[in-house]
């Protein structure tokens, strides 16, 4: 399964201790150099800097063509990030994106690309018993002021059966 991550669920995941979910969900995730510039270089000191940087299972790939971007980046008001992981989920046909953004989700849906978000990746750890406890990871999510509406999650517990926040 060729799996590719934009920034914001390396950081989120990472900052409430879950980053290791993607390797045993996916094996290998595939990043691309803007994201890889993002985290790690330009995260220098951040919670997800160091982990993402010495993750062996997440491979980085060279930059984005620069016409490509120039011309996604035309069309969309995204950050380099966003549409470098569009494009290089594209260029491998991907599996699976792994994107938070409400935007950049649209444009990768209007690609062809299966988009799941944090929440989903904590779902299916859960389903898969490598998240034992979903409520105490989405109170972490909010407890740690990542951006998600609460009643999303609440949502998400609902329909599992468990008890919301």
């Amino acid at each position: 399964m060729i799996v590719v991550s934009n920034s914001s669920p390396l950081i989120t995941l990472a900052r409430i201790g879950h980053l290791e979910l993607l390797r045993k969900l996916f094996g290998r995730i595939h990043i691309a150099w803007e994201v890889f510039e993002e985290v790690v270089v330009r995260g220098t000191g951040r919670p997800a800097s160091a982990s993402v940087g010495a993750a062996d299972w997440i491979e980085t790939h060279p930059p984005a063509e620069p016409n490509e971007l120039a011309n996604l980046r035309s069309h969309h008001a995204l950050g380099s990030g966003e549409l470098a992981t569009v494009l290089l989920a594209r260029k491998l046909t991907a599996d699976l994106a792994i994107i938070d953004e409400r935007a950049a989700r649209r444009l990768g849906q209007s690609e062809g690309l299966a988009i799941m978000g944090c929440v989903g990746i904590l779902e299916l750890g859960h389903d898969r018993k490598l998240v034992p406890d979903l409520r105490e990871a989405y109170a972490s999510l909010l407890a740690q002021g990542i951006r998600i509406d609460r009643h999303i999650l609440n949502q998400s517990l609902a329909t599992l059966g468990l008890q919301t926040l």
